[in-house]
């Protein structure tokens, strides 16, 4: 079954990332899913700093990594991104691919919530924004 992805970023893998042995190091994988999704809760309208002034935080809660293939130096990828909200929850399915073949090299379940006005909340703004993805995902 094809996954539906709500967004993807390109990357190239710098020589910084890697270890003795070349691979890109396991924490690497978590900033590469990070900017992915900052990058994609941009194009949903939304913006950190604005949110950060009406008393809306997002906060990871629990990431989930299943590494499948390495990445190594030099190597170009994508990161393809889907989010679901479930409560107070917005989880995002993040896959990473390497370019050109398309291998999986990780599968990733990040969990993240909002807290608003420093008390675990849903926020509407958020929310209004993921129905936006949500319409255009069904279309």
């Amino acid at each position: 079954m094809a996954i539906n992805y709500d967004y993807e970023l390109e990357f190239t893998v710098r020589n910084y990332e890697c270890d003795v042995l070349g691979h890109v190091n396991n924490s690497v994988y978590q900033n590469y899913l990070e900017h992915t999704r900052h990058e994609f809760i941009k194009t949903i309208g939304l913006n950190f700093k604005e949110m950060l002034e009406k008393g809306i935080v997002t906060v990871v809660a629990r990431a989930e990594l299943a590494y499948k293939t390495q990445l190594l130096d030099g190597d170009r990828f994508v990161v393809k991104l889907r989010v679901e909200h479930e409560g107070v929850k917005y989880i995002f399915y993040q896959d990473i691919y390497r370019l050109p073949d398309q291998k999986l090299c990780l599968k990733g379940i990040i969990t993240t919530t909002s807290i608003v006005n420093d008390r675990l909340a849903v926020s509407e703004e958020i929310i209004m924004a993921l129905e936006r993805v949500k319409q255009i995902r069904e279309e």
